[in-house]
């Protein structure tokens, strides 16, 4: 076994998605030297379709940061969404409830963006490496190690230690199970998703509550589309025709304006399970948790990049605050900063997924009370507006 090299820096980052990359470039920005390491190889992330609608306060952080325009070239400004039930669409129009709009653009496409600046940059990123662990979380100088894609080991040196990794990462499950909460709900129900090639059926997204279950049409660009229906966590891809799948995503959007989706080839299914989750507090001594890796969220409510960017955005404040004036006040903060924002989250997508999925066991009562739910929200410009407030992004304090 080769000695491991000694890397040194002032943050180790363990995960180079959106959120540790975004916490590297601002770092950069404001003078503090990062290093950045990732299980996967830049193709793989790159490749990953996910879905992404970015709050304008994710957009600004990108554009204003100096990350990149593109997101305001190539992403789609939506000023509202459509909730269809009982085979009526009400949309709720953003712009005139808050003033605020959301973008569409793919998460891979973020990633692309702030790996790009990050190399421009001259940023210190180690990707594809293995056998990562951390260590000394709770001294001055905790501690990455990792054999990187040539098979180095290298042990990373910092004063503060990140872990971005993911709900899978090693820096969460690190924390000794008596030094943490985890909080957590699992939903009876999952999403079988499809990528097809298509023209979009809306110009904006669908959110459809139907006696068939839950569906959501959303896009990609002008020539690949996004779409959802709920189903079984252990429903087999496999089983589904590309007839059947239309059929279902069409028999859940069927009303009395005979709307009609726009089919093309699919070529892509999965089932995407989720639940909720928040790890209490997001830090281990001097190691703290920002995105999934400190907790996760249902899709329902477009929360899950957002929520990592604004954990950044909050952690970059109390690191910085820290290294320009000698004060852990902000740092010392983040949890709790941090999870006040999640925790809204949190309610916004927990009430989102409740009131537009059905579940098995609902009884006749639960159905109608949900459909009464829908229809006081499109019918209150109070409610309303509150969908939409916590859709775009709240203010960051």
């Amino acid at each position: 076994m080769s000695t491991p090299e000694i890397l040194t820096t002032r943050v180790g980052i363990v995960g180079g998605g959106p959120a540790g990359l975004m916490l590297s470039h601002l770092l950069a920005k404001a003078g503090v030297d990062s290093i950045v390491v990732e299980k996967r190889d830049h193709e793989t992330i790159r490749t990953t379709h996910r879905a992404g609608i970015l709050e304008h306060g994710s957009v600004s952080m990108l554009v204003d940061s100096g990350v990149s325009d593109r997101v305001l070239r190539e992403g789609h400004r939506h000023e509202g969404i459509d909730l269809r039930f009982g085979g009526v669409s009400h949309r709720l129009d953003f712009t005139d409830l808050v003033g605020e709009a959301v973008w569409l653009y793919p998460q891979n496409e973020v990633f692309v963006d702030l790996a790009a600046a990050r190399e421009r940059d001259g940023g210190q990123v180690f990707w594809s490496v293995t056998d990562t662990a951390v260590l000394d979380q709770t001294t001055d100088t905790p501690k990455i190690l990792f054999t990187d894609a040539q098979g180095q080991a290298r042990e990373i040196h910092c004063d503060i230690l990140v872990g971005a990794d993911g709900s899978q990462g090693v820096c969460k499950w690190s924390i000794p199970q008596d030094q943490r909460v985890d909080n957590f709900v699992e939903y009876p129900f999952a999403w079988f998703g499809i990528l097809c090639e298509a023209p979009p059926s809306a110009d904006e997204l669908i959110y459809c509550n139907s006696e068939h279950g839950f569906a959501l049409i959303s896009q990609r660009d002008a020539n690949i589309q996004r779409m959802y229906f709920q189903c079984d966590p252990n429903e087999d891809v496999n089983a589904w025709s590309e007839e059947a799948i239309w059929a279902e995503l069409q028999k859940r959007l069927d009303g009395p304006d005979g709307f009609q989706l726009k089919q093309g080839r699919i070529f892509d299914k999965t089932v995407l399970r989720f639940r909720s989750y928040v790890c209490e507090p997001l830090r281990y001594g001097n190691m703290f948790l920002a995105g999934d890796a400190g907790h996760t969220v249902p899709p329902t409510g477009a929360k899950g990049l957002n929520l990592a960017l604004a954990d950044v955005r909050v952690l970059f404040e109390g690191i910085d605050s820290y290294y320009s004036t000698g004060s852990r006040d902000l740092l010392d903060a983040y949890s709790d900063r941090a999870l006040q924002r999640i925790w809204k989250a949190q309610n916004f997508s927990y009430w989102m997924t409740s009131m537009l999925h059905h579940r098995a066991d609902a009884t006749p009562f639960e159905r109608q009370r949900q459909l009464g739910e829908l229809a006081g929200v499109v019918a209150s410009r109070h409610g309303s507006a509150y969908l939409a407030e916590a859709y775009t992004g709240w203010p960051t304090a």
